[in-house]
């Protein structure tokens, strides 16, 4: 990892336990001219700024930290490697009469595996403002993503004092991936300009996919490659290809969201208390997310959802539920017959909460499956404690 071509190549490599902390600029500078060993015992940035001070040609980073892997600024040649493969390293660097090195950069590997993953620096849900609606919606490529960048500004640096300048750079962060999601939303536009806002959202929404490209699901980097949760990637990574044909979409006017408000809030709003207000649970969301209080008795909620159409013509689909944990998930009616494009169709999902003492978050899908293996249209499920924010 470094934004220049730099030839490391047969240097001699040093493991030194007085210096191998990486931590002072000094006392590295005063070690015969190789590639550095550091080990995982100081932050990594402190590290790398340390280094990149003295004068040693590269280092070997320990290091199981997965945000190493989402920065676009390595001012320093350098190679991190994880401390369960350190020992084999070490071993050579002491037993090896003259241990050399090499290190080869600016080199593209692709077809890596597993992708996608949750990065560390994405937010998690659900929303502090709006825990009643289940966060995030989706997941799109946001770590090291090549983009344009302006030509004068900074855009990487050498060592301490060479600071460069490029007309493209690698970012990671979720201002990476928002025009990726925009840009699928604006294709999704032009293929169908009578879709609402809501409508193209449920598209990308329930045509995500949970499952990585080794089959697999997907994992969460910031919760140690754990299996990632709805709270972390939403509906899964978007799919624009599906996304175009969803089969079937939870459309919502302004009104749906009018009916969202409190009465409190509609009567600071319009000055009325005559206005009925529908529960959290019924925006016609193409997502669930049941939240309680009591970890140990039974709690039931019921969502009402719409679906339409957007399919070619006549077509039924059937509910496959996998229900989360201390959970039983019923669907009414559990079959959905269409016999147009753009027909509507009601049904109810409910939530039996049977209680567990450790207050666990739990997770589950409803996925509505197309006669004749055609369209499947997905939508997670949470079970989870009311969380207080503040």
């Amino acid at each position: 990892m470094f934004p220049a071509n730099a030839l490391v190549e047969n240097y001699p490599i040093i493991y030194n336990t007085t210096i191998s902390a990486c931590n002072s600029s000094e006392l590295l500078s005063e070690a015969p001219f190789s590639i550095l060993i550091c080990d995982n015992m100081v932050p990594f940035f402190t590290q790398i700024k340390q280094v990149s001070m003295s004068n040693q040609p590269a280092a070997i980073f320990i290091s199981d930290d997965p945000q190493i892997f989402e920065i676009n600024i390595f001012p320093y040649p350098g190679v991190v490697i994880s401390p369960k493969d350190a020992p084999t390293l070490i071993n050579y660097a002491q037993t090896v009469v003259q241990p050399t090195a090499s290190i080869k950069f600016q080199q593209t590997f692709v077809g890596t595996k597993a992708a996608p993953a949750v990065a560390t620096y994405t937010s998690r849900g659900p929303s502090p403002s709006y825990p009643g609606i289940l966060k995030p919606d989706v997941m799109a490529p946001g770590t090291l993503v090549l983009a344009s960048w302006i030509p004068n500004g900074y855009s990487a640096s050498i060592g301490s004092n060479i600071v460069l300048s490029s007309d493209y750079v690698t970012i990671s962060g979720t201002s990476m991936a928002c025009p990726h999601a925009s840009g699928i939303a604006a294709l999704l536009k032009g293929a169908h300009p009578e879709w609402s806002p809501a409508a193209i959202r449920s598209a990308m929404m329930t045509t995500a996919s949970p499952i990585d490209n080794t089959f697999n699901q997907i994992r969460d980097i910031g919760l140690g490659y754990e299996i990632a949760t709805p709270l972390a990637m939403g509906s899964g990574q978007v799919d624009p290809n599906r996304a175009n044909d969803p089969g079937l979409i939870y459309d919502a006017t302004s009104q749906d969201y009018v009916k969202n408000f409190t009465a409190n809030q509609i009567l600071t709003i319009t000055r009325s208390n005559s206005y009925s207000c529908s529960n959290t649970s019924d925006l016609n969301y193409p997502s669930f997310i049941a939240l309680y209080t009591n970890t140990t008795g039974m709690v039931v909620q019921t969502f009402q959802r719409t679906v339409t159409n957007v399919g070619d013509g006549a077509t039924s689909y059937t509910a496959n539920v996998i229900a989360p944990t201390f959970s039983v998930v019923s669907v009414s009616p559990d079959t959905l017959v269409f016999g147009k494009t753009y027909e509507k169709q009601n049904y109810s999902l409910t939530i039996s909460y049977m209680g567990d003492k450790n207050g666990s978050v739990t997770f589950g899908s409803l996925t509505w499956i197309e006669e004749n293996e055609g369209h499947t249209v997905r939508s997670p499920i949470v079970v989870s404690p009311i969380i207080n924010f503040w």
